[in-house]
């Protein structure tokens, strides 16, 4: 019997080393709140995204003044720049996760990163600006 107790308690033992040498190579406790956000945004943009094809349905019926009449409306303005929002940080955060989780060079890793939040940030930022410029009455460039 304290053989067989024995050799339980090795295996065991086996079983805890190589948790052991990975503590604290673990989470660094912020992975949750990023897994939260990203669901909460893909929550957000279905109905959004739902609005937005109709909108599109009932722009493609009109003329251009329609269009520009359309997106001065203040809820049809604020939507769609939710819209866009949500969308270009969705995306920006999906990326991520796949960038961090797929490629391992740091260098490489730190540089796709940065080329992901600028090019999302900017897109994202232009997207939102002419909106808002054509729903103030800027008109068309």
């Amino acid at each position: 019997m304290g053989d067989r107790r024995h050799d339980r308690s090795a295996l065991m033992a086996s079983y805890r080393t190589p948790l052991s040498r990975a503590r604290g190579l673990g989470s660094a406790k912020h992975g949750v709140g990023v897994w939260i956000g990203e669901r909460v945004s893909a929550i957000a943009l279905v109905p959004l995204t739902l609005w937005g094809v109709f909108g599109v349905l009932r722009l493609a019926a009109g003329d251009y003044n329609f269009a520009v009449a359309w997106i001065s409306h203040p809820l049809n303005a604020v939507l769609m720049v939710l819209l866009v929002a949500l969308s270009f940080w969705h995306m920006h955060a999906g990326m991520r996760v796949v960038i961090e989780d797929y490629i391992h060079v740091t260098l490489n890793k730190t540089g796709l990163l940065l080329i992901n939040l600028f090019v999302c940030g900017l897109s994202g930022a232009l997207a939102v600006f002419s909106i808002l410029k054509v729903a103030l009455g800027g008109g068309a460039y």
